[in-house]
């Protein structure tokens, strides 16, 4: 079993159970604020619009099945202090640098639409012209990598607009008056129930890069091996549970608007809902929120994308910050020359829609060879859930994959 590279991340700090407890609670906001990007917001938007109440059920199976796979790739990534990429290239020798390449390219690709989202933001606040927004966004996403404690610097920053973000949305439940009592009995006996809706919040939930942000992020802090399991499936649970109380709140914020009468704005459903249920203050409202959502969505992304290249090529490695200011630095160019690329983001969600099962059976795999977890026993019955959540989506990927080259013809 190999040990974890030390990094930059952490470098010099002394890990007691407070600095533990406060870094996996920083790397579950970096997984649910990663998530939590523009594409979460208008998937809230538009299913509820869609399903009414009978959303409640989706998202709960849906965070059932999310939480199983985080569990399963914290735990034995954890246990084995090797990212995934390596754990990959342990159960079949090439298959880690395939994986880093998917992941990279799909964590580029939607960094592009993370910092529309962020620009747009500043565009709803101040009229800041979108081109601009992205600059500003980017400079602010730079200094963050620019710190000398990165990791403690990505903590807080996710930590505080997470916060932030929940709060909000909670103003907007409160002040659209959802039914509450309906969408309960919906949760228990749903009218209603869309596979495909599950399947996408899925991917929108753990899919790409944003499956490893959190396990990446405590193997760079050195949070590791069998002694930390418990502490480790907390920290997983937790980051699940982030997501899904910005789920929850936003499904209930829009249907409360729904349930008026209200119809959204296909241009941009989520600013419409906002709008509708408070006027000019929600429209402002929107814009914190989706800038928040844009920016550390543009963070998780330059960390998680970069971290599945880096024990595969020694100059990443050695300029680790570097790559991930690139990173941003790229994505920002392409968003102000390009706009955002239909065609390209949908090509890069079909990919994104194979890197959670083919991720996920390798490291279940993994699960049972000593040489990457030792003496570990991995539950089974954790291990069994893994296998159905990786064949349910593995279906979901090969349908979406197949219709791809449609685009291009």
């Amino acid at each position: 079993m190999s040990e974890p590279l030390k990094t930059t991340l952490e470098k010099g700090r002394t890990m007691d159970k407070k600095g533990t407890l406060s870094v996996l609670l920083g790397a579950a906001f970096l997984m649910a604020t990663s998530a939590i990007g523009p594409g979460f917001l208008t998937q809230s938007a538009v299913f509820t619009e869609k399903l009414g109440a009978s959303f409640a059920f989706a998202i709960l199976l849906s965070l059932i099945l999310c939480f199983i796979v985080q569990i399963n790739i914290w735990r034995i990534l954890a246990v084995s202090g090797m990212r995934a990429q390596d754990v990959a290239n342990k159960v079949l020798p090439g298959l880690g640098y395939f994986l880093a390449f998917a992941v990279a390219l799909g964590g580029l690709v939607f960094n592009i639409g993370n910092m529309g989202g962020a620009a747009l933001g500043l565009n709803v606040l101040a009229q800041v012209p979108l081109p601009v927004g992205a600059v500003i966004s980017a400079i602010i996403a730079i200094i963050i990598f620019l710190r000398k404690e990165l990791g403690k610097a990505m903590d807080s920053f996710t930590k505080i607009l997470g916060f932030m973000m929940i709060a909000l949305v909670l103003y907007m439940v409160f002040n659209t008056h959802p039914p509450v009592g309906s969408a309960l009995k919906e949760v228990v006996l749903p009218s209603k129930i869309d596979w495909m809706i599950v399947l996408t919040l899925i991917g929108g939930t753990v899919g790409g890069y944003i499956t490893f942000a959190g396990a990446h992020r405590i193997i760079d802090a050195g949070i590791v091996g069998r002694d930390n399991l418990d502490s480790i499936t907390r920290g997983a649970s937790q980051a699940i549970g982030i997501t899904g109380i910005m789920r929850i709140l936003l499904f209930l914020a829009v249907l409360g608007v729904v349930t008026m009468g209200h119809t959204l704005d296909p241009a941009n459903p989520p600013a419409s809902a906002f709008r509708l249920g408070a006027g000019e203050l929600g429209y402002k409202i929107f814009g914190i929120v989706i800038w928040a959502a844009g920016i550390t969505s543009v963070i998780g992304a330059s960390y998680t994308s970069i971290s599945f290249l880096r024990t595969l090529f020694k100059t990443v490695e050695t300029r680790l910050r570097w790559w991930m200011i690139g990173f941003i630095i790229i994505s920002t160019t392409i968003f102000i020359t390009v706009g955002q690329p239909v065609k390209l983001l949908i090509f890069a969600g079909s990919i994104n829609g194979l890197i959670l099962p083919l991720s996920l059976v390798s490291v279940l795999l993994a699960a049972y060879k000593k040489d990457v977890v030792g003496d570990y026993h991995h539950p089974v019955w954790l291990a069994v859930a893994g296998y159905i959540v990786a064949a349910f989506t593995l279906w979901m990927g090969v349908t979406s994959f197949t219709k791809i080259f449609t685009i291009f013809s």
